[in-house]
């Protein structure tokens, strides 16, 4: 690995130890699925040098609002969704279309573990930055390709979208409220679940590569597609599709709340509240013992002995006939009240929360999940913490998400030996 020479960098890492720690990453992604895996890479304690076009930078510094607010309450230029997915990593600009660009990137390859690209098929060898060109240089170089649809196949030079590929990958068909209902119709998750999962897959891709370079000294080209991504993201539904479902002509539908596969596993209304508003709570009931303790505390203990209902499978069976009766009892006490004897009786439930209460939940505040950051433009920003918990290698957090070539001069002095003339030629041509 390519462990940092630098003064500054040495005393980043001997704060605490992370595991990777010596590994470098070349980022030439933007907007989500790219950046959100190198985010876990540098989290991890890898050295993630974001590569970001002069002037403008990464697409969503700008989707906003909202933006990251000075203490005097004036935006700045620093998106929320830039700072979600761009922590702990370097800014260093780059103009990729000018050939003295192209040759810094090839020059910071040599010196890396990693690359992460998102542009689109064929587009990086026109730079002479493809996997060929950089292995050439750095053998052992992991190269990662992130793109909508893939490197080969019929779809390969279009651009890819989560929401396109949300609707293309059959989780629109699967996600909402049933069509014979009110408000049924197409629906998309409400975050960006291909982007989020691509990249998550390409992080366990990348630590897998790096693992075997260690080993053979090879490196290798990663093809990471949203498209696969979230056609494997069907899981269960996949699989009931292909070992029964093609056979049967039976396509998945929409199930609105409920699960397809277990009975009741799904949101139901119960009393008001004091200013008559409507409540409702997650029933998750994955077993057949929790449905019986689920009926002790419903005051309906037959339910479980009923030849209908005893097992999942029935209850699955006979779900127009189980679920009216259970919308019929859950109506009869307030939520605070069903919350609590169903986890006395370990019945798997839970309140359906808005943003607010999720980050007042004490359980959330318990286990660290906002994180405060020291950044040029304002003392505290607060940002959700990676859920990533290692005993001996904690995650980093010694870098807020950067401005816009912040660490263009350091990096290259550090990485490349560069002269501070060098470097500031180049930025008057605009190449940096």
């Amino acid at each position: 690995m390519h462990a940092s020479s630098s003064s500054s960098s040495a005393a980043l890492a001997a704060l605490s130890p992370t595991a990777l720690q010596g590994v470098r990453v070349l980022d030439l992604s933007r907007v989500l699925a790219g950046p959100w895996a190198t985010q876990t890479l540098a989290d991890l304690g890898a050295d993630v040098i974001k590569i970001e076009r002069p002037g403008t930078g990464d697409d969503t510094r700008g989707w906003g609002p909202p933006f990251l607010q000075t203490p005097d309450g004036e935006d700045t230029a620093e998106a929320a969704y830039y700072l979600g997915a761009n922590r702990n990593k370097r800014s260093v600009t780059c103009d990729l279309a000018h050939p003295e660009g192209q040759a810094l990137i090839r020059e910071l390859a040599r010196h890396c573990d990693v690359m992460v690209e998102n542009f689109k098929v064929g587009d990086m060898a026109r730079y002479g930055l493809d996997f060929a060109s950089l292995q050439a240089i750095n053998p052992k170089l992991v190269y990662c390709s992130i793109t909508g649809f893939g490197q080969t196949g019929p779809y390969r030079e279009r651009a890819g979208y989560d929401y396109a590929i949300q609707g293309m990958g059959g989780l629109m068909s699967v996600t909402g409220e049933r069509d014979d209902l009110p408000g049924g119709g197409p629906q998309k998750v409400g975050v960006a679940v291909a982007d989020l999962f691509t990249g998550l897959y390409a992080t366990v891709a990348i630590l897998a590569a790096l693992r075997h370079a260690e080993h053979s000294g090879q490196g290798q080209h990663i093809d990471m597609a949203l498209l696969d991504t979230q056609v494997a993201m069907l899981a269960n539904l996949g699989a009931n599709y292909l070992v029964h479902g093609q056979f049967a002509q039976r396509v998945p539908g929409r199930a609105g709340n409920a699960h397809v596969n277990i009975v009741p596993y799904q949101v139901f209304e119960v009393a008001p509240n004091e200013e008559d508003q409507a409540q409702h709570l997650i029933l998750a009931v994955g077993n057949d013992g929790q449905f019986q303790r689920f009926c002790q505390v419903a005051g309906h203990p037959e339910w479980a002995q009923d030849a209908r209902f005893k097992l999942n499978q029935d209850r699955v069976r006979h779900r127009a006939v189980l679920v009216p009766m259970l919308e019929a009892v859950l109506k009869t006490r307030a939520k605070a009240d069903w919350l609590s004897a169903l986890e006395q009786a370990k019945v798997p439930c839970g309140p359906i929360n808005n943003l607010a209460e999720v980050f007042a939940d004490p359980h959330i505040q318990a286990r660290d999940m906002v994180q405060h950051w020291q950044h040029p433009h304002a003392p505290d920003v607060q940002l959700v913490a990676s859920p990533l918990k290692l005993s001996a290698t904690p995650v980093c957090t010694v870098r807020p998400p950067p401005l816009l070539g912040q660490h263009t001069a350091e990096v290259l002095q550090e990485v490349l030996g560069w002269s501070p003339e060098r470097i500031d030629a180049l930025h008057q041509q605009g190449i940096v």
